[in-house]
């Protein structure tokens, strides 16, 4: 006979086993109450009174809010999970033993019905592909040792990240060792869908070719990120094109250069598909082509009546009499004209929701930021709270404005075709975008302070809520999630950023609201 201690901390709920009963403790069947967050119980006492247990720790888990489960024993671990199965509040899981996880707790957890999340140290890849199957994402904190620049420079630490990973970058030449583990990534991966490669060569590319042929991949997308006048290279890459979209669906986006195009343009168009575009292009013209213009005309007419009317406001900002019962106590200082953002102080006479401006270079993005009790309300409603598609630019309900979140999470519609809001942050998906310093750095003041942040991941990624946390629990969850979300950017940045950080996150809808476009930037301090 074992007991098995059940402790409340942080909001998770830990489960140790402890060591066997000792002869007179043999006929303990009930619990042991040690103090207001840490129960024992006998393993024969959960065995036949597994129901009994479940609506207790049902209970525990709604009055302490708990949505985490965190084993340390992988051999009790069948066990919990029999009892707690079907707990809705319970959909994380953490299991602390360094072990390999088995077929057996796999099960166990499915039949748990509501773990989303899992924390392993490691697992083989079969039973990854059978927990992906069942919705259930994995997060494994085993390191990979590796020698190749290829697994370093796409940030793949551990197994899971192999696993997950959307987008990767290849920096040619490649070494045997690159090439090596460009193989054992793709044959883990199952989510790929854009490969980057920079300093293209006939040879490295011919090689990357033939393993994702050879392992029957399709549907995936590779961007030649440099400007190619090559013409030989051009028609190589054209036909090798024109063979993949018909069998293995792998497709070039080449950047040409503005030579080629002046030059070669016109006579590379194929003649059928001019006519078939002209085509299609009059059906869609004579149905959407009014709707489209008044849409995005009255978007852009709205924005700038409304800027001109910010702009107007900020100019008077001298004459505005600041409320010094605004200022919370832990800003005030001896000089309190300093402890005040003026310009966004004086929008507060617009919309008493502003908290801050944010800007991003060589984008249209330059607005100022609202917040409201929930995040559907400026969904619709534009900085004047009218109703308006476009809606405005504003920040997550939970986030702190004052001293503000670990992550302050901002949002905004894609408004692609008028280019307000977030319509222009497609941009920033590009080489040419992202390579540039200048663009690196974003522009967010709040009402207190002017605040400068370095973009150190950006990527898009499928519908997914677990990029927007506001606050974490410790420094060590801030610094997992930051591993993740690292992990995903589409270029390596190489800005620090630590769990002491505090971050900025963009957010917007892309391929028409299949993904998120994501950018996150850190907090700069101060000359």
């Amino acid at each position: 006979m074992i007991k098995v201690l059940f402790q409340i901390k942080n909001n998770k709920l830990f489960v140790l086993e402890k060591k066997r009963l000792k002869q007179e403790q043999k006929s303990l069947i009930n619990t042991n109450v040690i103090s207001q967050n840490e129960l024992v119980f006998s393993d024969e006492y959960l065995l036949t009174n597994e129901k009994i247990v479940h609506n207790f720790l049902k209970e525990l888990t709604i009055s302490y809010n708990i949505n985490t489960l965190v084993i340390k024993e992988m051999e009790i671990a069948p066990l919990i999970l029999g009892i707690v199965k079907n707990i809705p509040n319970l959909y994380n899981l953490q299991i602390l033993e360094e072990s390999i996880l088995t077929y057996k707790i796999t099960e166990s957890i499915i039949k748990a019905k509501t773990i989303k999340y899992l924390s392993i140290y490691n697992l083989p890849t079969y039973l990854l592909e059978m927990l992906d199957k069942e919705g259930i994402e994995v997060s494994s904190r085993s390191e990979i040792l590796f020698l190749s620049n290829f697994m370093k420079e796409n940030n793949m630490e551990n197994f899971s990240s192999l696993y997950y990973k959307t987008s990767i970058y290849l920096n040619f030449p490649f070494s045997k060792e690159d090439e090596e583990d460009f193989l054992s990534f793709m044959k883990i991966n199952k989510y790929l869908k854009n490969i980057y490669v920079h300093n293209l060569n006939k040879n490295d590319l011919e090689n990357i070719l033939k393993i994702l042929y050879t392992l029957k991949l399709k549907n995936i997308k590779i961007h030649l990120e440099q400007n190619i006048n090559d013409l030989e290279l051009i028609e190589y890459l054209k036909k090798i094109n024109k063979k993949n979209s018909k069998t293995n669906h792998i497709l070039f986006k080449i950047d040409y250069s503005k030579e080629y195009l002046q030059d070669n343009l016109m006579n590379q168009m194929n003649i059928n598909t001019i006519k078939a575009c002209i085509y299609v292009s009059l059906i869609l013209v004579s149905s959407l082509v009014f709707y489209v213009f008044f849409s995005n005309y009255s978007s852009m007419q709205k924005v700038e009546e409304i800027k001109k009317d910010i702009d107007s406001t900020i100019a008077k900002n001298e004459d505005v009499v600041i409320d010094e019962n605004i200022i919370p106590d832990n800003l005030v200082t001896e000089d309190e004209e300093k402890t005040i953002n003026e310009d966004v102080y004086s929008l507060l006479e617009i919309n008493e929701d502003t908290v801050g401006w944010l800007k991003v270079n060589n984008t249209n993005v330059d607005y100022p930021v609202v917040q409201a009790n929930d995040n559907d309300y400026y969904l619709d409603k534009n900085f004047k709270k009218k109703k308006d598609p476009s809606g405005w630019i504003f920040m997550d309900y939970r986030a702190n404005a004052v001293d503000l979140s670990q992550n302050t999470i901002i949002f905004g519609h894609n408004m692609y075709y008028s280019g307000v809001m977030f319509g222009t942050l497609y941009k920033t998906k590009y080489s040419n975008w992202y390579k540039n310093e200048e663009n690196q750095i974003i522009e967010f003041d709040t009402l207190y302070d002017k605040l400068k942040w370095k973009i150190f991941s950006i990527y898009v990624v499928p519908n997914t809520n677990d990029y927007l946390i506001a606050d974490f629990s410790s420094q060590n969850k801030f610094q997992e999630f930051l591993d993740l979300i690292i992990g995903r950017s589409i270029y390596n940045f190489n800005t620090p950023v630590s769990s002491t950080d505090k971050i900025l996150t963009l957010s917007t809808c892309s391929n028409n609201g299949k993904n998120r476009l994501v950018i996150h930037a850190v907090l700069l301090e101060e000359d």
